[in-house]
């Protein structure tokens, strides 16, 4: 029997290298560089690429593909381990080539991609040369894809797409957009409605109707709101087969909800780091704040979550590895995302308290990971319908009493006790 929490020895000396790699090269740059995925940005390159290559040196590049993608083939738990450190940093993603809405889109292109596709977008994307935008959800739909009202009208031997697209993140600086759009607005089940497409950006009647920022985003806002005017793209730009779009994007957001788990893991662990610090440095009415009962009380409650939410993540990547399908583990995955905004939420908002007047300020990243923590319980399926999903998965496992008594009832338990040992 194996039961153990011990990381190998080969894999340990590179997270080592990592963590250090990461604080003392990469998290500088998130004060000079504020938006990684921009490409034209000189600046951005000079810095950026340098590093991308010495990750490249030491075979950790796009640790999330494949050996068929040219990467390590790393499995999910292996991941999460490495992306509790990058996930400090707003740019270590992108120097590790495993940056989103990049690496979730590429598994769609890996998955369900022709190989003219792979060729012109995959194959660029997984080198960092082009960035990409996973268009989905539009202003009336929110989460629900049912209510997608982009169409796609297929027109001899090309598509025409009319209608809207919102929140899509990074579509100022992508080379193409993966759309879902209605092409079977009659079929009986509403999961069959839609397709998915490979839109090049340089389309002629894709217009920006605005940019979108969150909170106190530094740098251009990053999401757009998108209009598509009667554009064109070729009949080969369909992406997996007609009226599959529901289950070519499930591809996407069953791994990149574990994807943010990872790096959520991240960011509540570095507010708790600067909570611990601040609360043995900090004196008030003649002793530190770490010997006040109330700031106790929220450390210990920090290290709690942070602790069972890390331990959920793990075994939710062992599962992913063990099955190799994301269907296997919907429960585990909608548990982890429903936790994801809670726990960030929850220890953000301890560290900002243990702050102070300096905790609400832009000079400290709370207030900004409080937001964030918010973003992620709608992005990718609120925590609502996580919640639903989760509590449907569960209850599959059981089945109802045809008694009027519950199996549990004490009565029933005692009589068939008699009834077991009567004969004895």
């Amino acid at each position: 029997m194996a039961w153990d929490f011990e990381t190998p020895d080969h894999l340990q000396d590179e997270l080592e290298w990592i963590d250090s790699f990461v604080r003392q090269r990469v998290e500088p740059l998130d004060h000079i560089i504020h938006d990684p995925l921009d490409l034209s940005d000189d600046n951005r390159n000079r810095l950026i690429k340098p590093l991308q290559q010495e990750v490249k040196a030491r075979s950790l590049w796009g640790l999330h593909l494949g050996p068929e993608l040219g990467g390590p083939g790393r499995g999910q738990l292996e991941l999460t381990l490495i992306n509790e450190i990058l996930g400090r940093s707003l740019n270590a993603p992108t120097v590790f080539g495993c940056q989103a809405p990049d690496a979730g889109n590429a598994e769609i292109l890996a998955h369900y991609g022709t190989d003219q596709q792979k060729q012109r977008y995959l194959q660029p994307l997984l080198e960092n040369d082009i960035a990409s935008c996973f268009a989905m959800t539009e202003p009336q739909g929110g989460a629900d894809p049912k209510m997608i009202e982009t169409s796609a009208v297929k027109d001899g031997n090309e598509w025409i797409l009319n209608g809207s697209k919102w929140f899509a993140t990074n579509a100022r600086f992508a080379a193409f957009y993966i759309t879902l759009a209605v092409t079977d607005p009659d079929a009986e089940n509403p999961y069959q409605r839609q397709s998915v497409f490979i839109v090049p950006a340089e389309t002629p009647g894709i217009e920006f109707v605005r940019h979108c920022g969150v909170a106190n985003e530094p740098g251009v806002p990053s999401h757009s709101y998108l209009q598509f005017n009667g554009v064109r793209i070729p009949e080969d730009h369909l992406l997996g087969d007609q009226g599959r779009g529901f289950v070519v994007t499930q591809v996407r957001l069953g791994g990149g909800r574990i994807h943010h788990a990872m790096r959520t893991l991240a960011q509540c662990k570095m507010a708790f780091d600067m909570m611990c610090e601040r609360a043995l440095s900090r004196v008030t009415q003649g002793e530190v704040l770490a010997n006040k009962q109330l700031v106790q009380d929220m450390i210990a409650e920090s290290w709690m979550a942070i602790e069972q939410y890390r331990l959920l993540l793990l075994q939710t990547a062992w599962k992913a590895d063990k099955f190799g399908d994301y269907k296997k583990i919907r429960k585990d995955i909608a548990a982890v995302k429903t936790l994801m905004p809670r726990v960030l939420q929850q220890v953000a908002a301890n560290a900002l308290q243990v702050h102070g007047s300096l905790g609400i300020t832009n000079e400290m990243p709370f207030a900004n990971q409080i937001i964030t923590a918010y973003r992620m319980g709608i992005a990718d399926g609120p925590t609502e319908v996580q919640k639903i999903t989760l509590a449907r998965q569960i209850l599959r496992d059981y089945q109802p009493s045809e008694d009027l008594f519950p199996s549990a009832h004490g009565l029933k338990r005692a009589a068939a006790a008699h009834a077991l040992y009567a004969q004895n």
